[in-house]
């Protein structure tokens, strides 16, 4: 961004007439090498087009767009003239901020400098400044722009009170970063305060990062309680939103019964019967200097006064007839104008100006929906090469292990159905009666997999078929014409396609799931099975695979998937860890050209697969894989033995678990507790957030369960690509970058609360470990430990750690500072490697190179380990390379105390410890921090580990 600095001002220069500083000008750039000497021109130009002079003594002169080609670099230089220049329009001139821009850098100097011309004495100021940085002082305002928009709305919520309402819009100014967790503690001690009308009020100054009003009203309002107001106060700068809660305030109207494009009206002070009116800004550059002269001297010409704001913007309304304020909007090419105006000559005043801003306000302007569009030729797409007998493919990873059978290619059905039915109420019948069909088939399926991982998914799968928008979508098409067929899968279609669109991988992902609700549908309508597996043990192949695909497989027969499709954060990649079946996913589209009954090979640990492997390979293979039953029945035999290293070196081994159901099954396999309990699961499950007593059932069956051994439990870890119903979000551009974690916790501490209660009052005297997720620093972690402090007063749980994960840079580099705070450290490798190398580990191309054993993830746990082992702490690993046997003795040798894998691999990487020396893993963690990438790691440690894989 163009901006302003010392270097740039030039102080007491003196010029004969406006031409002469504007030579001056041209002068100083070019002597900066910033333009050549025709800028002069273009200078000149601008200024017959229109005044560029701002007021209070200020003009930014800069040229029109056809001398951009004079600019060498862009470049700003201030001239001051203590004296003054009378400008042609007659305004008296002392500081010339003369731009020379490639492109609209000029915009962003132009709303800067708005914020400043109310300055008292400004123009006074620029004339007497003696130095530069007095003058660059005077010409600086830091923008403190209060926010009260459509993001800090909170509509029809579910809350029952008052108190309630105003810690969830607290909450929402703490996740658009108006106000820091501070804030959210002081406003809990306070008794909101009535303003009348079901309206309440809380407010505070602490912790205020910017001025902001968040307005949160409830699902079912009533006398006493219609809304309550947020308000992060910070000195004269809030005086904007006290005007705004004044507006509010002078309409009768309940506050409830708005929706949120009439509430941000009544906040910029529209009155019910205003005359309004919306308008499309076609300027190219937007509404910059020489559009809003035009538009303010059409404004001044109308009967009645007008205002503007941004339909886009915040609630915040202007005067029409006033430059600078209508410059401030900042308004872009593509944004909405609202005009609204009160009393006589209101109508006509509002169409003038529309009229106006519609015909470009001066400027040749293109309808929005007016870019060329280019002709694209289909391009004819050969077949896909067949894959090569016993030739590896590379794909990526989802699921570990290893497994030969013949491929089933799990083809989709063709459904074949008529595009049109003329009895629509007809179709929309058959429409309902398939639907409820399907709903009934996902019961069934959940029914099966109650207390396992597809269960909650299978239920988000039975709520989509619930969703209003889908079926008045899929009715709206069949009132068009369409048979229900046709309607219902256009619906589907378009759906996942906007959800394909998505910028997130994993929410991207999720579309599968649409598709796979869709399908079952549009079978029960056609009449068709879905594609039955055989009798034999088999390898699945598809193109992509549904949870409710997963769901039903029999895995007695089936030894693993490989699909075309998805990445290690589908669905099915998740189910098949949790079910043990090898997987590799994102083969490309040359898989389907294998047939059914064709041997494939599926490597789900280094992420490959082989077609029709030859002899010699299948001889290597069956070998290997006797090998790996051979050491899977001895790890099984001993799996209740301790994971002690041949030089008495002891590693605990535990369970990572997303549903206390499982809890029985880990303590069989000889977990030696409870690592990772995701307790999001519970959360997930419900409708509303669960309360105390539901929360510490479920927690109460795995203690029961571990009869003794330590559970650690997770705090919940939601956020932005994982969403609960009743706890709105913004939406948010990256959401493994925004609102989730403990983040996402602190802005609703009733939930966290409740949930801590339940897990203290759930212990009792039995072991609970404690972690927060997502900490970046000791702040966060100090905000959550402060609320479980105050309860483990009330509480009787006496032995309790608290500790947290280390899933971001930050907070490994930031160990030391943390250790003295903690009992422990978790590492979360899945996605502590994921922002250490910035690779979405489920991008279809780059997730290979996601590699927990690349160098820069290993420095960050030996950090780690190194400063909580300072401080008499331990350190566990509940990520995936908890369980990768190349992993293991370097994790060891790095020092870590406890790995978490998931139940079925607890065996193995005990069996896999025993064969260890704790002397050879240092040695092996030292020669892998040696090196520069995961591949020279690996590479590295070849031959030099148990594969037990």
């Amino acid at each position: 961004m163009l901006a302003l600095t010392a270097n740039d001002i030039r102080l007491g220069c003196r010029a004969a007439d406006w031409r002469d500083a504007l030579t001056l000008a041209s002068r100083e750039l070019e002597a900066a090498g910033r333009t050549t000497p025709d800028y002069r021109q273009g200078l000149l130009d601008r200024e017959a087009q229109s005044s560029t002079v701002l007021g209070n003594g200020i003009a930014i002169p800069h040229g029109t767009p056809q001398s951009r080609e004079h600019v060498i670099s862009t470049g700003i230089r201030v001239l001051q003239f203590p004296d003054g220049v009378t400008w042609h329009d007659g305004a008296r001139v002392h500081v010339l901020v003369t731009i020379a821009a490639q492109s609209d850098e000029h915009l962003d100097i132009l709303r800067h400098l708005t914020r400043v011309l109310d300055k008292p004495g400004l123009a006074e100021q620029l004339a007497t400044a003696t130095d530069a940085d007095t003058l660059l002082a005077s010409l600086s305002k830091p923008p403190v722009t209060p926010r009260c928009d459509r993001d800090t709305l909170l509509l029809k919520v579910p809350a029952g009170d008052a108190r309630e309402l105003a810690l969830l819009a607290a909450g929402r100014l703490l996740s658009l970063d108006c106000v820091e967790p501070g804030f959210i503690a002081g406003l809990s001690a306070q008794t909101p305060q009535p303003l009348g009308q079901g309206l309440w009020l809380v407010q505070a100054g602490n912790d205020v990062q910017q001025p902001a009003l968040a307005i949160a009203t409830p699902a079912q309002p009533g006398d006493d309680l219609n809304g309550v107001l947020c308000l992060a106060a910070r000195g004269a700068d809030t005086q904007p939103l006290l005007e705004q809660i004044d507006h509010l305030l002078s309409q009768p109207e309940p506050l409830a019964n708005l929706s949120a494009d009439e509430l941000l009206a009544r906040l910029s002070g529209e009155s019910a019967n205003a005359v309004t009116r919306q308008v499309a800004l076609l300027n190219a550059h937007g509404l910059h200097a020489r559009p809003a002269k035009q538009l303010v001297q059409v404004a001044r010409q109308q009967p009645a006064p007008l205002k503007l704001r941004l339909l886009e913007g915040d609630a915040q309304s202007v005067s029409a007839t006033s430059l600078t304020r209508v410059i401030s909007l900042g308004a872009r090419r593509g944004q909405t104008l609202v005009i609204a105006a009160s009393g006589e000559g209101a109508d006509a005043s509002v169409a003038a100006l529309a009229e106006a801003i519609e015909g470009g306000l001066g400027e040749t302007v293109t309808p929005l929906n007016s870019a060329r569009r280019e002709t694209v030729q289909p391009v004819e797409t050969a077949d896909p090469e067949p894959l090569t007998p016993d030739e590896p493919i590379k794909a990526v990873a989802a699921s570990p292990g290893l497994a030969v059978a013949p491929a089933f290619v799990m083809r989709l059905p063709k459904f074949e159905y008529a595009a049109t039915a003329t009895h629509a109420d007809g179709e929309k019948q058959r429409l309902n009666q398939a639907v409820d069909a399907a709903f009934e088939q996902l019961q069934a399926l959940i029914r099966r997999a109650e207390g396992g991982e597809a269960g909650p998914i299978l239920a988000v799968h039975a709520e989509m078929l619930r969703d209003d928008d889908l079926h008045q979508a899929a009715f709206d098409l069949i009132g068009e014409g369409a048979s229900a067929e046709a309607g219902w899968w256009q619906a589907i279609d378009t759906a996942a396609a906007a959800q394909e669109a998505l910028a997130d991988r994993l929410l991207a992902e999720r579309a599968a799931d649409l598709r796979d609700v869709g399908r079952r549908v549009l079978a029960n309508l056609c009449g068709v099975s879905l594609p039955t597996p055989p009798d034999e043990p088999y390898i699945l192949v598809a193109d992509d695979l549904g949870p409710s695909d997963v769901a039903r497989l029999d895995t007695q027969r089936v030894r693993g998937l490989v699909t075309a499709r998805g990445g290690a954060t589908a669905h099915s990649a998740i189910l098949a860890r949790a079910l043990g079946l090898p997987a590799v996913v994102g083969v490309g589209e040359r898989l389907l050209t294998l047939e059914t009954g064709i041997d494939v090979v599926v490597d789900g640990e280094r992420g490959c697969i082989v077609p029709a492997p030859g002899t010699e390979r299948r001889q290597r293979l069956e070998q290997r894989l006797h090998q790996l039953r051979q050491l899977q029945a001895q790890a099984h035999d001993a799996r209740h033995d301790p994971a002690s290293t041949r030089d008495g070196h002891r590693v605990a081994v535990c369970a990572n678990l997303g549903n206390t159901a499982h809890t029985p099954e880990a303590v069989e396999r000889g977990a030696d507790g409870i690592g990772l309990l995701r307790t999001e699961f519970i959360f997930m499950a419900h409708s509303e957030a669960p309360d105390q007593a539901t929360q510490e059932k479920e927690y109460g069956e795995a203690f029961d369960a571990l009869d003794g051994l330590p559970l650690v439990a997770r705090t919940l870890d939601v956020g932005g690509d994982k969403p609960l119903d009743y706890w709105p979000l913004p939406a948010e551009d990256n959401p493994f970058l925004g609102l989730r974690g403990i983040r996402l916790s602190l802005t609703r501490p009733e939930i966290l609360e409740t949930q801590l209660r339940a897990l203290l009052s759930a212990a009792g005297e039995r072991p609970l470990r404690i972690m927060f997720p997502m900490v970046k620093d000791r702040a966060e972690f100090r905000a959550a430990k402060a609320l479980l402090d105050r309860l483990r007063e009330e509480i009787h749980a006496p032995d309790v750690q608290v500790g947290m994960m280390i899933e971001i840079p930050s907070s490994a580099l930031l160990a030391p500072t943390l250790a003295p705070e903690v009992d422990f450290f978790s590492i979360g490798t899945n996605d502590l490697t994921q922002y250490t190398l910035a690779i979405d580990r489920g991008h279809p191309e780059l997730s290979a190179d996601s590699d927990g054993l690349h160098p820069a993830v290993l420095h960050l746990i030996r950090m780690t380990v190194e400063a909580a082992h300072e401080h008499g702490r331990w350190v566990g690993v509940c990520g995936e390379l908890g369980s990768d046997p190349q992993a293991i003795p370097v994790l060891l040798g790095l020092g870590v105390d406890e790995l978490s894998v998931t139940s079925r691999r607890v065996p193995l990487v005990k069996a896999c410890i025993r064969n260890l020396n704790q002397s050879d893993a240092r040695a092996l963690a030292q020669r892998a921090l040696q090196q520069a990438t995961a591949a020279d790691v690996r590479d590295a440690l070849e031959g030099a580990v148990w594969q037990g894989s």
